[in-house]
């Protein structure tokens, strides 16, 4: 059997995703190589290892069989290259990072001041949404993942390393734009732009609400923190955001928080990986750079606010 390692990553990759076109964005193929190396890994084991149903795809009972051994191969490829990577230090090394979208606001300054003290280590960035995030850890696939609230089914390690407020942004031209302590009842005469179903800032947002007995109306759903901000500034509806995604709309006041009781929202920023990973000689240096210097690096840029009370738990 001439199996080649790519042909099981190709694989492993379109199984996470169920998809030919969502695996060539994650690997940096195109469709149809992604497609080659799938059919050559079939004509070489001489069975199908995925069948059309409807517009997707699913597994045969072949691909379910080859899926554990593909991760599993993985892992231990994986696992040999943390150790040759330890006998070199970490003045060399490679680190592969995914983070949530709404951390990539602050992320490209993290992995710059990582970057200037350790230049030597090769990073690889995948911004994306929670769902996918989960996905990731699920499979092992990167070695750190920058989140919000670590997900629940997933066994892993978490450490909260930088405060997440969450706040309701207006257009400046909005009646409620510089009024003081409005009352949170105020928030269901208005329309909300939202974030995707899933997505970790409308769960907050909407357990917040919901716990507190507020019904609100959504109007449009987006799944990008651009398209969210470029909306509520169009006047389609206020939205709740972390504070880190809309420096730059405070800063020229293209956006307004809203001074509402009860908020910001208290949430934190959180180092995750599989529980029980060993962490190359990079990912310690990565994870330790991060929970020393993250908080003061947000500090200094421009904008920036911390939050006023102790991170509450959601």
């Amino acid at each position: 059997m001439n199996i080649s390692l790519r042909q099981l990553r190709v694989f492993a990759a379109v199984v996470r995703h169920m998809s030919y076109t969502r695996a060539a964005e994650e690997l940096h193929l195109t469709q149809p190589a992604v497609s080659m190396q799938v059919r050559q890994l079939e004509e070489e084991l001489g069975l199908p290892l995925f069948e059309k149903l409807g517009r997707g795809i699913a597994l045969t009972e072949a691909g379910r069989e080859l899926y554990p051994y593909s991760q599993g191969i993985d892992r231990s490829l994986r696992e040999l290259q943390d150790v040759m990577e330890s006998l070199k230090g970490v003045s060399r090394g490679r680190l592969s990072v995914a983070v949530a979208s709404t951390v990539n606001y602050f992320a490209p300054k993290l992995l710059a001041a990582f970057h200037h003290r350790y230049p030597g280590i090769a990073l690889a960035l995948d911004v994306t949404n929670r769902e996918q995030l989960v996905r990731l850890l699920e499979a092992n696939a990167v070695d750190l993942v920058l989140m919000g609230q670590p997900p629940a089914g997933v066994e892993v390690e978490a450490e909260a390393f930088m405060d997440n407020p969450l706040v309701v942004v207006a257009p400046p031209d909005h009646p409620l734009a510089g009024a003081s302590d409005i009352p949170l009842e105020r928030l269901a005469d208005e329309v909300f732009v939202m974030r995707e179903p899933g997505s970790g800032t409308r769960q907050a947002m909407e357990r917040f609400l919901t716990d507190r007995g507020i019904n609100f109306r959504t109007g449009m759903q987006m799944t990008r923190n651009e398209a969210i901000k470029q909306s509520v500034r169009a006047g389609l509806g206020l939205s709740v955001v972390s504070l880190h995604t809309i420096e730059l709309e405070l800063i020229t006041r293209k956006l307004m928080v809203l001074d509402v009781t009860g908020f910001p929202i208290q949430r934190q920023w959180y180092l995750v990986y599989r529980q029980g990973k060993r962490l190359s000689p990079s990912a310690r240096a990565f994870r330790q750079f991060v929970l020393s210097e993250a908080r003061q690096l947000a500090a200094e840029t421009p904008g920036w606010m911390p939050a006023a009370t102790p991170p509450a738990a959601l």
